[in-house]
């Protein structure tokens, strides 16, 4: 099986508006776009890519935090396919910062997400993981998370605050 690099699909496209479809078929086919994500993602210095942004409605993400020109800061996190995700709780803390995405290619935007949550997903094998995530991977999680609900970062810096929080969960 060869790997591609797939189109992203930027702000605007219809694509990046839907809710994604949850995932019941786990073969060799949700395998390849898996490596295809992968690979996209990395060669765009992403951190974090959604399967509506390469144009599939699969609720399905790939969190793969690491130090890029785009976030040189950004920490080490093994990266992680996260299907079917739900966000189960999360703190009444938010943090501010800055984020890009790439379907929105060189805009940086302020967005409040929570500290912390507890999420459960299920992985390439259909294993439910459940884990609680903080600070920068908990923002990733969120922000990839949105992908999956038609929502991108340029809709969520729209938001007052109250709805950014309102909205999340």
């Amino acid at each position: 099986m060869t790997t591609k690099t797939l189109p992203i699909a930027q702000v605007g496209e219809n694509i990046l508006t839907q809710k994604a479809v949850k995932i019941t078929e786990f073969d060799h086919t949700l395998v390849a776009l898996n490596e295809n994500m992968m690979a996209t993602m990395i060669a765009a210095d992403g951190l974090g890519i959604a399967a509506p942004q390469v144009f599939s409605p699969l609720a399905m993400f790939i969190m793969a935090s690491r130090p890029t020109p785009r976030y040189p800061n950004a920490p080490l996190i093994t990266p992680t396919t996260v299907i079917n995700p739900q966000i189960i709780s999360h703190s009444k803390e938010m943090l501010w910062d800055e984020e890009g995405c790439l379907s929105l290619s060189g805009q940086r935007l302020p967005i409040a997400r929570y500290a912390s949550i507890s999420v459960r997903y299920q992985n390439l094998s259909a294993q439910m993981i459940e884990q609680t995530l903080n600070g920068f991977p908990a923002r990733v999680f969120q922000h990839e998370n949105d992908h999956l609900q038609g929502i991108t970062v340029l809709e969520r810096a729209q938001m007052p605050e109250q709805a950014q929080a309102g909205k999340m969960a």
